[in-house]
């Protein structure tokens, strides 16, 4: 270790950074909650309503993001990499994203109906937030990675099982489906859901590239 990385260790590092991603991840939770809501709503007023309610997060997550590349502007010390804040952030920023991407397109598309299997693939999503939350309330304590590293091994097998789950309502779509105008819909709203839970898992990455980095 060089001499000035050596004092840079010693260095107070700044924590504002973390009730950021914090926030940013409980928006993720929320957004997952409402679309699960929106998938089973048959309701257009509804379906709408809920629509603008993840839009909402997905503005307020974008907020946030920018605090966050304004303050890693300001900012001498950072708790970790800068680049890895930037990488951190931006793919929570993605998830947030695709959510909303998903519910736009249902509230354009208005499938006549969703098979339930959508709704359980929007649980895996909500189970995915819910790990990215409880990893990111343990960022500050990064000399004891371990739940952290828990919450990653679990947004991994959810990934895993998304992926085997996808490709079994595709399978099932196609079988089944005989209007091919709602064939189209469904398939485009599955594979944006079966997206996110991709986007989940980038999240993790980063954090074990963090860990690893502090550790």
């Amino acid at each position: 270790m060089g001499l000035n990385a050596f004092f840079q260790k010693l260095l107070p590092r700044d924590k504002k950074f973390f009730p950021m991603f914090e926030s940013h991840a409980a928006l993720i939770v929320s957004a997952g909650r409402i679309l699960s809501t929106l998938i089973e709503e048959t309701d257009e007023e509804k379906i709408n309503q809920y629509a603008k309610e993840i839009k909402k997060l997905e503005t307020d997550g974008d907020e946030i993001a920018h605090s966050i590349f304004d303050e890693l502007d300001k900012t001498f010390i950072t708790p970790f990499d800068r680049e890895d804040i930037h990488k951190l952030i931006s793919t929570l920023d993605d998830v947030l994203d695709i959510i909303n991407g998903t519910s736009q397109r249902i509230n354009l598309y208005r499938p006549k109906s969703l098979p339930p299997q959508f709704r359980e693939f929007s649980m895996m999503i909500i189970r995915g937030g819910e790990e990215i939350l409880k990893a990111l309330s343990e960022l500050k304590n990064l000399k004891k990675p371990d739940q952290i590293q828990q919450s990653c091994i679990r947004i991994n097998e959810i990934e895993n099982m998304a992926d085997d789950f996808y490709h079994a309502i595709i399978s099932d779509l196609f079988r089944n489906e005989t209007n091919a105008i709602e064939l189209i819909k469904q398939k485009e709203i599955l594979q944006n859901l079966e997206r996110t839970c991709d986007r989940i898992e980038d999240v993790a990455v980063v954090l074990k590239t963090i860990i690893i980095k502090v550790g």
